[in-house]
């Protein structure tokens, strides 16, 4: 540890004189007779939990946030933060948060113009400027918090739109590649230049922020759109399909489409691993591949409408975590919730995560679907009982805000007490992290004992676990990757540090004890 890093977490715990030398801190440290240990003399301390508990902030229609499109840039930034302190005060672990509902952009971005849902108009910025992402990733990895990039690929317009339309817009400066259908403007996947188009915005992203994943939801061909009269509106793609699909080797128009989404993501995933490999993918599709997937279940068939080969990019390990919107209830037969969760297991034959998307926004909602809160809690719980080191995702975030149906203390209370850190990745990076140069001293002020620690190599590190002894128990703690140091009981007999990596690998620990 360096001495300016040591006097900083040394004055962190006790405002310690910044003027008073380091020498004098670690021989106190030597005085209070702490020593250094091998792990292995400690085997039981045990392995931190894990699950995934994500929930997503949706900026769609003002969603979840902003809460308003006339904020203030402090507004927003206050919004943003008790957004992340409630998030971490449930429990949860990971933040997926919407950051390109129509082919704009709620950040910086080169390539599109700035969200109306931020500041009201497209294409104006916060005035005086911030950049709303690298806010949201600061917060939440201050935090101990994941920040999950959301990404609409291929919806440009939305029927909730107010006011004009950016000359910077897709739609605008491309009319060929974003064309209306119903009450949306979508870019056509069909289009070489449309995806390409999309490609570059995700990867941007991901060159120059800090994310931990890349994040799309269930829209890739749009939902079908009906007339008044019930008819179904064709997706007008006919040119792209005489130009590239028909006879070219494509007989059902519906196999190119597949198609189409298949090279796109194909070409997302190799663009993510090229960039920064501990990055993840994710794709939330929609719960059901096709009906009678497994036997009984009914419902939209998203293999058909959406062109969404679902079950591909599992079984094929294409993503890095699939988060199948199971929105309905354990005992709704046709729609079942164990059945569909234990069929999307057996799908994964890569060993990828299978995180289910949960349906918070029904509870007690006022309408017939609504839910008690407490179904939401037995769908965590049986999540947890068919896929060990597993998890969920809720939607949205705004119940919790509203602690609707008083899901937000069943949560905290009960359900994500304990807490948890993100399921490994290890076919990103399986390397394990050294352990920390660790020390014991003694708070000036009181003589309180410190752990203080320093990363051994300058490697990326995601969170730093500690456990602290007491009894014969092991009290275990996450902390942000920014901590260096930590308080201990005057009755502890030991600690124990180490680091985890940007792909959720835990590496060696380093461990002190009272001699």
């Amino acid at each position: 540890m360096t001495r300016g890093e040591f006097l900083k977490c040394l004055a962190f715990y006790g405002g310690w004189s910044l003027l008073q030398p380091a020498s004098a801190a670690f021989g106190r440290a030597r005085k209070m007779g702490w020593a250094r240990a091998t792990e292995a003399l400690v085997p039981d301390i045990g392995r931190f939990p894990r699950e995934f508990r994500g929930v997503w902030v949706a900026t769609v229609e003002n969603l979840d946030f902003p809460s308003a499109r006339n904020l203030r840039p402090e507004q927003q930034q206050a919004e943003l933060t008790a957004i992340f302190d409630l998030a971490q005060a449930l429990g949860f672990n990971a933040i997926i948060f919407q950051i390109r509902p129509m082919c704009d952009a709620l950040y910086a971005s080169p390539h599109e113009p700035w969200s109306e849902y931020l500041c009201g108009v497209m294409g104006q910025p916060p005035t005086p400027f911030y950049d709303p992402l690298t806010f949201a990733v600061e917060a939440a990895h201050a935090r101990g918090l994941e920040l999950h990039a959301w990404f609409n690929p291929f919806r440009a317009l939305h029927r909730a739109r107010q006011g004009g339309v950016d000359p910077r817009h897709i739609a605008r400066r491309r009319p060929d590649l974003a064309k209306p259908y119903g009450r949306y403007h979508w870019l056509d996947p069909g289009e070489p230049e449309a995806r390409a188009h999309s490609l570059r915005v995700i990867l941007d992203v991901v060159e120059r922020y800090d994310i931990d994943a890349v994040h799309f939801d269930d829209y890739f061909y749009p939902y079908k759109e009906r007339l008044v009269s019930g008819h179904l509106i064709p997706f007008p793609d006919d040119d792209s399909w005489a130009r590239y699909g028909q006879g070219k080797t494509w007989r059902a128009r519906d196999d190119w489409r597949r198609h189409n989404i298949n090279l796109f993501l194909g070409e997302v995933a190799a663009g993510i691993r090229r960039l920064k490999p501990h990055v993840k993918f994710g794709i939330s599709p929609f719960g059901i591949w096709q009906p009678e997937h497994p036997p009984g279940i009914q419902g939209l068939n998203s293999y058909m409408e959406l062109c969404s080969d679902s079950r591909r990019w599992l079984s094929e390990g294409l993503v890095d975590y699939l988060a199948p919107q199971l929105y309905w209830p354990i005992e709704r037969e046709r729609q079942s919730y164990p059945r569909l969760l234990e069929w999307w297991l057996a799908q994964n034959r890569r060993g990828r995560h299978v995180w289910p998307g949960s349906a918070a926004f029904k509870v007690a909602d006022g309408t017939p679907r609504a839910v008690p809160a407490e179904e939401i809690a037995a769908q965590v719980r049986l999540a947890r009982q068919l896929n060990r080191q597993g998890g969920n995702i809720h939607f949205s975030f705004r119940v919790f805000r509203r602690n609707r149906g008083g899901l937000s203390e069943l949560l905290k209370r009960e359900v994500y007490a304990v807490p948890a850190l993100v399921p490994a990745s290890p076919w990103l990076d399986a390397a394990t992290l050294p352990a920390p140069d660790l020390e014991v001293v003694g708070e000036p002020t009181t003589g309180r004992p410190v752990a203080v620690w320093q990363a051994a190599e300058p490697e990326p590190v995601a969170r730093w676990c500690i456990a602290i002894q007491t009894g014969e128990a092991w009290e275990l703690q996450a902390q942000p990757a920014a901590r260096r140091g930590v308080a201990l009981p005057e009755a502890a007999r030991a600690v124990a540090v180490w680091p985890v990596s940007r792909t959720g690998v835990e590496g060696r620990r380093a461990v002190c004890y009272r001699a």
